[in-house]
């Protein structure tokens, strides 16, 4: 009897071995554990829009080259409002 409970305690602890290493195997495979080589750096930055001085992040801004400078507006509207606003006379 002791046995057979130490054998099904044996099997059990190796099946659960087993499905532990596949789901961790499965997880890295997919990438969702963090462990990517760019973990610690930055995807992207917050930055401040010039008219309305809303932040919002720079990879979804909109974008204008104005007097040597990049500018990044939150919506086409700003950049709209920006460009009427800074006409040179």
């Amino acid at each position: 009897m002791i046995i057979r409970i130490i054998l099904l305690i044996a099997i059990g602890y190796a099946g659960f071995r087993l499905l532990k290493s596949w789901v961790v195997k499965h997880i890295t495979m997919s990438g969702m554990t963090g462990n990517s080589p760019s973990q610690g750096s930055v995807d992207d930055i917050l930055i401040q829009d010039p008219v309305c001085k809303v932040y919002f992040s720079k990879k979804t801004g909109v974008h204008l080259y104005s007097n040597g400078k990049d500018l990044y507006f939150c919506s086409d509207a700003c950049r709209q409002k920006y460009i009427s606003e800074n006409k040179p006379s």
